[in-house]
């Protein structure tokens, strides 16, 4: 079986002009052994295969390219053969890429995913420790850090360096050991951690770092989340975080203790809104932390009784779709029918949003789709069930799943279709024909793109002013994809 090897270095690129060669030849994925660089070798391989010359004419979808480079990075030694094959399936189904239910599509899109989540926390948690700082004319820099998968490359190219550019620096890895200097970027092997000097900034930094901690926003399973206990040991200010934690509930009493006193009349009224949250936060105790899974998630969410709409609908209704989807849609609340059949969307208003969206371009099918608020809010009238808007209350008592949803999902991007979603995710609905088509944020970053709810397009009365509506929608909906796709491309 012939081979073909893949330098430590350059290996997506490589692998990007070997599969080129290797596809315009009509050679089968079973024909391939592909070999990555101080990996182990197969006693069976004839050696390193003799590439044919690539068809200048293949064409493959953008998301394929953009796909490969970065899963050529992901530590699965299956990497290579996975990528080909389904290069070689794109041959005859060509939008195979948008159908996130091929298992091979998800398996790659998964990699994908963890290679960028994998490059964002070394972004956020290598430490430079500056060392010879007298040696002129530039200072220079040393870190140290575990990377999960072989992202020192591309990040050292890219990131570090334009980052960095101004002071000389090695970061050291056990795979790779990238080096900047003022003449040249350079690579060397791996190795254990080496012994770093002490470096007197630190101390400023873990200062500023405990100063701005504020022990009353305190979520420790979401920080930990985005900041996982096995990076801890290498960044300096985190040996302060389990007495910060600790200390977090008395810190909260003497804040409050320190509050300036209030006017009669607004503090009433800020109490009776501090006595509602605490009820809230006492209830989310009770409740528990973040489900276990999901079916955890769905028993719990079905006994959810955290406001008044429980007793009226006929269940909750909670998301669907891909649990590592990189898009979330979020809508108001579910209406008649999505009330009667437990899933999201699938009343006059999702069905015209899957229209729209499949005319615009946009990846419904990929999207992880959920509410705002889980139950159906309506009045009687005679057989029929009339929708009525959540009000504040409602909203903010059922944050509580949403927030739960987006911690498991953890997308890349979310569209907040209509005022009660915006609200939701932003703090405030007000004003969303204004906001529409912009990409505002939630309080942990997440950017959020705003647009209207395709209910609101059915109750248009006027044919003309609808159909403009419709193409507003659809304008949105690309502009979101595109969005999105700069984000899983960066």
């Amino acid at each position: 079986m012939p081979t073909v090897a893949l330098p430590k270095l350059g290996t997506a690129a490589a692998w990007r002009d070997a599969a080129r060669a290797l596809v315009s030849a009509d050679t089968p994925p079973d024909d391939i052994l592909w070999h990555y660089d101080g990996g182990a070798g197969d006693l069976f391989a004839d050696g390193p295969a003799a590439l044919p010359t690539p068809d200048p004419a293949l064409r493959v979808p953008r998301a394929f390219v953009d796909l490969a480079g970065t899963v050529a990075w992901h530590a699965d030694p299956e990497r290579f053969a996975l990528l080909y094959t389904l290069l070689w399936r794109l041959r005859g189904a060509p939008h195979l890429m948008a159908d996130r239910a091929d298992p091979l599509v998800g398996r790659l899109l998964a990699m994908q995913k963890s290679v960028h989540r994998d490059k964002h926390k070394m972004k956020a948690f290598l430490r430079f420790r500056e060392i010879d700082a007298a040696a002129p004319p530039r200072r220079r820099f040393a870190a140290w850090f575990e990377p999960q998968h072989h992202i020192v490359e591309p990040l050292a190219r890219g990131f570090f360096s334009d980052r960095f550019g101004d002071m000389d620096w090695i970061i050291l890895t056990p795979d790779l050991t990238a080096i900047s200097t003022a003449q040249s970027l350079s690579f060397a092997d791996g190795g254990a951690k080496p012994p770093l000097p002490e470096d007197a900034t630190e101390d400023l930094w873990t200062t500023y770092f405990r100063n701005i901690f504020n022990p009353a926003r305190l979520k420790v399973k979401a920080m930990q989340a985005e900041m996982p206990k096995k990076y801890w040991r290498n960044m300096p200010e985190a040996a302060h975080i389990p007495a910060m934690i600790a200390g977090a509930s008395a810190r909260a009493r003497a804040m409050q203790d320190a509050a300036p006193t209030l006017p009669p009349v607004r503090a009433a009224r800020i109490a009776a809104r501090h006595a509602k949250d605490d009820a809230m936060d006492l209830l989310s105790r009770m409740e528990g932390d973040m489900p276990e899974d999901r079916a955890d998630f769905l028993r719990r969410l079905q006994g959810c009784t955290r406001c008044d709409l429980h007793a009226n609908a006929t269940q909750a209704v909670p998301g669907e779709g891909p649990h590592d989807a990189p898009l979330m849609v979020v809508g108001e609340q579910p209406g008649d029918q999505e009330d009667l059949q437990g899933r999201p969307f699938v009343g006059p208003a999702g069905q015209l949003f899957d229209r729209l969206a499949d005319e615009a371009g946009f990846d419904r099918g990929g999207a992880y789709v959920t509410n705002a608020v889980k139950h159906f809010k309506f009045q009687p009238r005679g057989k029929r069930r009339i929708h009525q808007r959540p009000d504040m209350g409602e909203i903010t008592a059922c944050r509580w799943w949403l927030d739960i949803e987006r911690q498991m999902i953890r997308p890349r991007l979310i569209l907040a279709m209509g005022a009660t979603a915006v609200g939701s995710l932003t703090g405030t609905g007000a004003g969303i024909l204004k906001r529409r088509g912009t990409i505002e944020a939630t309080e942990d970053g997440t950017p959020v793109f705003i647009t209207l709810h395709p209910s609101y397009l059915l109750r248009v009365p006027d044919a003309s002013a609808k159909e403009a509506a419709m193409q507003d929608f659809r304008s949105d909906l690309a502009a979101a994809q595109a969005h999105l796709e700069e984000l899983l491309a960066a």
